[in-house]
């Protein structure tokens, strides 16, 4: 009993002090560093090794997910929102969350579905413009929202803008203008917000192509000529050139650099169906290639840079043109591996290519550091139809077939399968 009140000896309290966390856990000396040299210890580890460390506590997992780590790895990923040059095309979206995402993108994790249906066979083309989607339908063209949460688009058109009698085949969106072309032969201007429109006589026959940049628009039709149009105050629909291209054009596009256009035409004579214009005068400049086929006509071209050309066509090849090089011939081209002629293509103007096949709907993704396709979705199987166009954002694709819009989702699960793929790494 009398033990019970007595003093606890020096080795009791000091074992008792060694046992406490609070005492026996000094602050680490990492914690001393100042932030810019934890991000520049940071900045060399990998996508692996950074995954593992903001697995460590909530202060290594905030500083972890800064852009800053991110954005380097992000540039060598797959449609993650960044260019070649390194221009940031999302930038409110975090990095780390893409470089998730892009990983769906490349091994071509998706959820696909089909958003819209309607009852003919038409052949539709669409513009994404941040929240909104506009589809050509016959001869209007609509604009549906898409849902806030990534699960698709709103059933009903939030507007509709009309003018073509008849079917519109291919319009541009820019500056909040819609500029199209319709079977019609004539070319109609919309303000998105507000009721202003201008219809004018363009072409004899059906207008395939429209671009527009730089208050100017370029027009490809059936009747074998391209036009210049002015649509500054006062000179809205004024024809400033006018180029005979002996060729039906199929598909047009104006250079960055706001100086020249391309058109892409049915090579059914004898010169390249891909030819770049002189926008001030409608003179030639340039043709490129000198190994078309007779019959492969250019049905799509896109500009990532003013001096790197995308094209594709009749004659099954995807085709990576610079100009600054050669002129003669692309620098890289990629096949259909089914031999099927391809409708559309996009880029991210870094290093994923999509493009739209002519049969069951077969869109693909291409890597260009590779030369075979890296992942297809057959979206119209077993009925075929064309891709007729295809956009994309760092999160979703949608592509129009002649009686359905398809959109992947490929955010399904980036985040769980980014974190299965670190702890099987850390694991080995």
């Amino acid at each position: 009993m009398g033990r019970k009140g007595s003093p606890r000896s020096p080795q009791a309290e000091g074992g008792s002090r060694a046992a406490s966390p609070a005492t026996s856990c000094p602050p680490s000396p990492l914690w001393a560093l100042p932030e810019e040299l934890l991000l520049l210890i940071c900045s060399y580890l990998d996508v692996q090794a950074l995954g593992r460390l903001g697995q460590v506590c909530r202060r290594l997992r905030f500083l972890s997910s800064r852009d800053l780590l991110w954005r380097r790895i992000a540039r060598g990923c797959l449609n993650s929102g960044f260019t070649q040059l390194g221009t940031d095309l999302a930038a409110g979206i975090p990095v780390k969350e893409r470089v998730k995402v892009s990983r769906n993108w490349r091994h071509g994790r998706c959820r696909r579905e089909t958003v819209l249906k309607w009852k003919c066979n038409l052949m539709p083309w669409m513009e994404l413009d941040g929240e909104y989607l506009y589809l050509s339908q016959a001869e209007n063209i609509q604009a549906y929202r898409l849902c806030p949460d990534g699960t698709g688009l709103q059933r009903h058109p939030q507007a509709i803008f009309s003018g073509h009698q008849e079917d519109v085949c291919r319009f541009v969106l820019v500056n909040s203008h819609i500029v199209s072309g319709g079977g019609d032969g004539s070319i109609v201007l919309h303000k998105i917000h507000g009721s202003y429109s201008v219809k004018f006589s363009a072409h004899e026959q059906e207008v395939n192509c429209v671009d527009f940049q730089g208050g100017l628009v370029v027009s490809g039709s059936r009747d074998r000529t391209a036009k210049v149009w002015s649509l500054s105050t006062g000179r809205v629909g004024q024809c400033l050139h006018t180029v005979q291209t002996e060729d039906r054009v199929w598909s047009i596009a104006i250079s960055p650099l706001l100086s020249s256009f391309v058109t892409g035409t049915a090579c059914c004579g004898h010169t390249s169906p891909l030819r770049i214009w002189d926008i001030e005068s409608g003179q030639l400049l340039t043709c490129l290639g000198t190994d078309f086929h007779r019959g492969a006509g250019v049905l799509d071209v896109f500009y990532e840079t003013p001096s790197l050309l995308l094209s594709c066509g009749y004659d099954t090849y995807i085709r990576y043109w610079d100009i600054r090089t050669s002129t003669r011939k692309c620098v890289q081209e990629w096949e259909e591996p089914h031999d099927s002629a391809l409708y559309c293509i996009r880029s991210d103007k870094n290093h994923m290519i999509a493009s739209g096949s002519s049969y069951y709907g077969v869109v693909r993704l291409w890597d260009k550091r590779q030369t075979r396709c890296l992942q297809s979705f057959h979206l119209s199987s077993p009925t075929s139809s064309p891709v007729y166009c295809l956009r994309f954002s760092t999160t979703h694709l949608y592509a129009a077939l002649a009686s359905a819009l398809h959109v992947l989702d490929f955010t399904a699960l980036a985040g769980e399968m980014l974190v299965l793929s670190f702890t099987a790494k850390s694991k080995n």
